[in-house]
């Protein structure tokens, strides 16, 4: 096996910096991998567009990395810890991505020694990573939840085996095709309010959050990180501030994407409870990200979710009109959600696994 030279890449302050070059190439890189795990590109992000995520170094500072072939790049990874995390200190999320043309040579395997190696000498007891499975026949893997699977035999299955990494969780990435129809919109958005009451009222907003709920959305940030289903991820509590709000919207208004938020409010309490987010391209020939999306647990049983979803894509239909697709993602055991999901229309476009390996 040839010993391949793993680099770290220079994350830039701006795209437009003279050092952005190999952020852009590894971005591109990306871009190429998981469109042929999903076999779609509408999952692609710009340079530009990644950029804010990486730029969080306070909270959530990460380290790019890469192996080159004749000077081009063929391979990358990355490695990320969260220091705003209760427990954090002992976890690190990787993940490594190599052209399919230049597999089965090591490249995968010396990125992987690379930020495991990392991970051991910063004492992080266990390694988290997210990887694309695309459909394939034979065997399958089922994952310790019980839910979902990816295909035993497929190379990247093998690859995690092998460095004993176990399959924890599978989430599923689901399409939704638009436009949606005015009237079952109205249907939809009349049926959810209905079933929520009157102690329930829907708030939208675009762009920053509004300085009134920033407390609030910080719960909701902070509980998305202990409520969402994560299976043995064990995946710690990520601590947010109004503070820390404030700070990501002005990173995220950097990027040419435009965020689309709709919160629902517990009237009686004056709190925020729930919330969903669309994340919306400036290129309407692309699909919109839905992220996140919750209601507390103690809000839960009044189709809140359903609320949510379809008061965003009323507002997406309303005020950013001309989109094919919005594309959300879900682990396979949260039942609930892909059930509100499937009502409203969307399909199951590929599966994901979530692996963990134990350090120490």
């Amino acid at each position: 096996m040839t010993a391949f030279t793993v680099e770290e890449l220079i994350v830039p302050q701006t795209i437009g910096a003279a050092d952005a070059a190999d952020f852009i190439e590894a971005t591109e890189l990306r871009n190429t991998v998981e469109a042929l795990g999903y076999g779609t590109r509408e999952l692609e992000m710009t340079p530009a567009e990644t950029l804010p995520f990486w730029l969080d170094t306070e909270n959530a500072p990460k380290r790019l990395f890469g192996v080159r072939v004749d000077g081009a790049l063929v391979g990358r990874g990355f490695y990320e810890v969260n220091v705003g995390k209760e427990g954090g200190e002992r976890v690190a999320w990787s993940a490594v991505e190599v052209l399919p043309e230049f597999r089965e040579r090591g490249i995968g395997s010396a990125i992987a020694e690379h930020v495991e190696t990392l991970a051991r000498d910063d004492s992080r007891d266990r390694l988290l990573v997210y990887v694309v499975s695309p459909p394939a026949p034979g065997p399958r893997l089922e994952a310790a939840t019980g839910s979902g699977s990816v295909p035993r035999d497929n190379p990247e299955v093998r690859f995690l085996l092998a460095r004993g990494f176990a399959l924890e969780q599978v989430e599923r990435g689901s399409r939704l095709p638009l436009p949606l129809d005015d009237g079952q919109l109205r249907a939809a958005f009349a049926a959810a309010s209905a079933a929520s009451g009157s102690d329930y009222s829907v708030h939208y907003w675009t762009g920053a959050t509004p300085e009134r709920w920033l407390d609030d959305l910080a719960v909701l940030y902070t509980r998305m990180s202990t409520d969402a289903p994560s299976a043995g991820l064990e995946e710690p509590e990520d601590v947010w501030t109004a503070a820390r709000v404030a700070a990501e919207d002005e990173r995220q208004a950097a990027s040419p994407r435009t965020p689309v938020t709709a919160a629902v409010e517990h009237v009686p309490t004056g709190r925020l409870v729930g919330f969903t987010e669309l994340s919306v391209p400036p290129d309407t020939t692309r699909s919109v990200g839905q992220f996140d999306t919750l209601v507390l647990r103690e809000h839960r049983g009044h189709r809140l979710g359903m609320l949510l979803k379809v008061a965003n894509l009323a507002a997406l239909h309303e005020h950013h009109p001309g989109f094919p697709s919005v594309i959300t993602f879900n682990a396979e055991e949260n039942r609930h959600m892909l059930q509100v999901n499937e009502d409203l229309g969307f399909v199951p476009i590929g599966y994901e696994g979530a692996w963990r390996k134990q350090l120490s």
